[in-house]
């Protein structure tokens, strides 16, 4: 399993209308073969900030799969115009769990 990390900023009186694009946009990347789940987070101390965690089968299913699909056009219609900056987005490998 891999876990995607981006830290998305998002101006504050943008939130609302954000959340309901990430709402419509969930579905886009549940669809993609390798998806296992993912959460968004809102951060309490910077509410410009909120935090993505995507669990994927493997690096592939998201750099090729996710990325390089028709649904991800769609993604980045309804949700890159939000952020600023464009958000480094990282993959992880589980090292130790509890």
């Amino acid at each position: 399993m891999i876990l995607e990390h981006a830290l998305l900023q998002v101006d504050p009186k943008l939130s609302a209308e954000f959340e309901a694009a990430f709402d419509t946009a969930k579905g886009i990347i549940a669809a993609v073969p390798g998806f296992i789940r993912l959460r968004l987070s809102h951060c309490l101390e910077s509410p410009e900030r909120y935090l993505l965690l995507v669990e994927w089968e493997s690096l592939e299913a998201h750099t090729e799969g996710f990325r390089q699909s028709e649904g991800y056009e769609r993604w980045r219609e309804l949700l890159h115009r939000f952020y600023s900056p464009f958000p480094t987005v990282e993959h992880y490998e589980t090292v130790f769990a509890i």
